[in-house]
């Protein structure tokens, strides 16, 4: 599962970078980066410690999707990992509480947003204002091809070789941008943006999310999901490939739990039970996670001792490159 999501995601970024590149636009792409089709988490990465610790180190460290990183030594992450649980140790007791880890995490989180929306902010605000005009945003990302503006701007893309998909794309950042914007005047502040950006993190974007999903994994065009868009969301079998056991499971929870009225799809009601299902505190869970794995002694609260003994569990794996905060110096965590 993990594998052919992650393969769905990297398709998505590469046709969104793809489209930058084509229209010659100053951004690298579109800043709508991937769908949102799931509550937010703190990781893209399934939470399985039996196949890696690759959720954990995001939880822990933040996402950084957009970089990559050169691999540490054991000893040089433990040295970097000491440095940050004594960041975390706030009351300078000897000892990480729930409460102190909970914050962390959640300034991670909140860490890769603000610097998500930075990474776009300059691209897209123009005249330097402080503000981002709808019109700014679809010129940037969309007003030009190789280096000519496109004809008469009404977005006809009669170059490009694909136009309905880009058409497509434009209609659906114009409706997420006019939802973002509370004020209906065009022009998102710094907090609209976000939420244009990040929809997932504000309450009055939740219908935006539902209508989205709906719309990426319904393929027959009936605005709801059947078994088999649902399943083909998440998984394509190769050939001669058996079926995996979770597709099984998949199969069931839909049938007796997502489609509560017994119809055979999901329509938007039942979406939202699916991928806003309440108030779900990712970093709470998670803090307690990791002090329930790292906890030797049982005392609800972990030493630097026991954090760095499980140091591959917070930041280092061979297959993750042990995550972007060991990179970076001390006083820019």
């Amino acid at each position: 599962m993990q594998k052919s999501l992650q393969n769905r995601e990297n398709m998505q970024l590469l046709f969104l970078g793809t489209l930058a590149l084509l229209v010659g636009v100053t951004v690298t792409v579109p800043a709508q980066e991937k769908r949102v089709h799931r509550q937010s988490d703190l990781s893209d990465h399934a939470h399985d410690d039996s196949h890696g610790f690759q959720y954990d180190h995001e939880a822990f460290l933040g996402k950084e999707e957009a970089k990559t990183f050169d691999q540490l030594s054991p000893e040089e992450s433990k040295e970097r990992l000491g440095k940050i649980v004594d960041r975390i140790d706030t009351d300078k007791d000897g000892f990480v509480s729930h409460a102190e880890l909970h914050h962390w995490i959640k300034h991670r989180q909140r860490r890769y947003i603000e610097e998500n929306v930075d990474k776009h902010w300059k691209d897209y605000d123009q005249n330097k204002d402080g503000k981002i005009a709808w019109t700014e945003y679809k010129n940037t990302t969309y007003g030009f091809y190789m280096g000519k503006r496109i004809k008469h701007l009404n977005m006809e893309f009669d170059d490009v070789e694909d136009k309905m998909s880009y058409k497509s794309m434009l209609t659906r950042d114009e409706r997420r941008f006019k939802s973002a914007d509370r004020d209906g005047d065009g022009i998102a502040t710094r907090e609209e943006f976000t939420a244009f950006l990040h929809p997932e993190e504000f309450d009055y974007m939740k219908d935006v999310v539902i209508q989205e999903t709906i719309e990426d994994i319904d393929k027959n065009g009936d605005k709801k999901i059947n078994l088999q868009e649902y399943i083909g969301d998440m998984y394509t079998p190769e050939d001669g490939e058996n079926e995996p056991e979770w597709v099984a499971t998949e199969k069931k929870h839909f049938t007796e739990f997502r489609d509560t009225n017994k119809d055979g799809f999901l329509d938007a009601n039942e979406v939202a039970q699916w991928i806003l299902p309440g108030e779900v505190d990712h970093a709470d869970n998670e803090a307690k996670h990791l002090i329930h794995e790292t906890d030797k002694d049982n005392d609800d609260k972990i030493t630097k001792k026991e954090i760095l003994a499980n140091w591959n569990m917070f930041v280092g794996s061979q297959a993750t490159n042990y995550g972007e905060d060991l990179t970076k110096r001390h006083d820019e965590l």
